[in-house]
This record gives C-alpha cells, structure tokens and sequence, in this order.
C-alpha cells in the first residue's frame, strides 16, 4: 500500500555543537538532500537554540527544515534562560520539539506543560513534534497503551488537525541505550496512537507518527516501513550527516 503521509525525519542534536561544527554539518546535510534530489520527504534538524540562526543560514534555499528543541508557553517575560516559541520562528524555525522524554524526566514537565507549549507553538506559526512515550517499567508492567493514550490526551491541545501537529513516539527505555522495539512492537504502538488520536481529533489518519529512540542506518528500513511510521526523530545518528542521510534514504514510499 503507498503511502499517503509525507515522510518527516527529524535530528535533535541535543546539547551538542558550537558554531563551527554546527555550519560544517548543516552544510554536508543541506549538500546531500540537494544532490540526492528529494521532493517526497522532509528532512529537518533541530540543533541547541544558540545555534538556530546559524543552522537556518547555512541550509538556506537547500529545502532541508529547522527546529528547536523546545520551547516556553509564553511569547515573552520574566523566564530567565527560557526561549519563547516566537523567538525561534524569527531565528529561523519552522518546527519546535515539546516533550521530549528528557524534558520531561529532568525538568519534571507535565503533559498540561507540553500542552501550553504546543499551544506556543501554534501562536508562533511552528509546527510542534510532541513526544510521547513508556518507560521501561511501565512497558513490563504491561501499562504501555495506557500511558501513551493518558500522554496523548494531556499533551495535544484542541484544535489538532494533521496539517498543525507530528508526534513522535519514543520509549524512554529506548533513547540512547542502543536498545529498540520490534518492528511489530513499534508498529502495535503506533496503531494505538492513531486510534487514540481518533478519540481527540478529526483528522487522525493524517497526522504523521514519527518513531524514535536509537534509530540508526543499520535499523532505519525495518523502522520506517512498519505499519503508521511516517518518518523518525533521531538522536545521535543525526550528528553524522551520511548516518542522517542514510536514515532518511530509507524511506520507501511504496
């Protein structure tokens, strides 16, 4: 069956890159989405909020998309070290991950926090990527589909339609460990999302349903071709630009 949603992978750098690296690896990303000559998926990066502005000039005019990493609820005010939604459009953004599990876990961020801020997103004109995902002791106490649909309620704000809003699934127990789901456990997980995306939103079967945790070139096509993956957020495979480009060479559109 051809798919119908438009393939997005996404890079969260994290807390990695000073400028000069950061321009050397948008430019090797931004050289190979050029030359491989994509026009059926987006490719987007999202490094430290220091270095958005760099980013952006250094992919100019290459299609490849720029993001933050996350983002406060107000457009302005007294939240010192805090970086407003707004502030990342007019750096260069177009995208803004929220709630990702390492926000959650080392900032205790709630689902009502991840929702405000895809709210934000939203007031700014971004596209947010909300995260969602189990922790390992949730998933061998069999507790996985209740705290993905609990998270999805929580986090998604009304007005979700699948031209506002990606979400990615990330089991916390995944992330950086080197350890993945099955492609059927994947696939099962993602089947849950979208069904209970049909309990909040009109527009479920659209809204694309990114996988992520420890996805890399040598797992990428048996990641993104399970069943509701429409594309993955990357971690650290997305510091190396032909590891990135070798992921999103795995897309299949058939």
């Amino acid at each position: 069956m051809a798919r119908t949603r438009r393939p997005l992978i996404a890079g969260n750098w994290k807390m990695n890159g000073l400028r000069a690296d950061a321009i050397v690896l948008a430019r090797d990303i931004a050289g190979g989405f050029r030359q491989a000559g994509w026009t059926d998926r987006d490719l987007l990066v999202c490094p430290p909020a220091t270095l958005v502005v760099t980013v952006s000039e250094a992919v100019r005019g290459s299609g490849v998309l720029v993001g933050g990493q996350d983002c406060h609820a107000e457009a302005s005010g007294a939240h010192t070290g805090d970086i407003a939604a707004e502030m990342l459009r007019d750096a260069g953004a177009s995208c803004v991950i929220v709630g990702h599990s390492e926000r959650r876990t080392d900032h205790g961020e709630t689902d009502a926090v991840v929702r405000a801020k895809a709210q934000a997103a939203w007031r700014a004109g971004l596209l947010p990527i909300v995260c969602i995902g189990e922790t390992l002791a949730e998933r061998e106490s069999g507790r996985t589909f209740a705290v993905l649909a609990n998270q999805l309620k929580g986090s998604i704000p009304n007005g979700a339609t699948a031209a506002n809003l990606v979400v990615a699934y990330e089991p916390v127990w995944a992330i950086g460990t080197g350890k993945t789901p099955t492609t059927g456990e994947v696939a099962d997980a993602h089947a849950h999302i979208r069904k209970e995306l049909g309990g909040v939103m009109a527009e479920a079967s659209g809204v694309r349903l990114l996988y992520g945790g420890s996805v890399k070139a040598s797992n990428a096509s048996d990641l993104l071709a399970a069943d509701d993956v429409d594309g993955a957020l990357v971690g650290g495979a997305s510091l190396k630009a032909d590891e990135f480009l070798a992921i999103a060479k795995a897309v299949q559109r058939s």
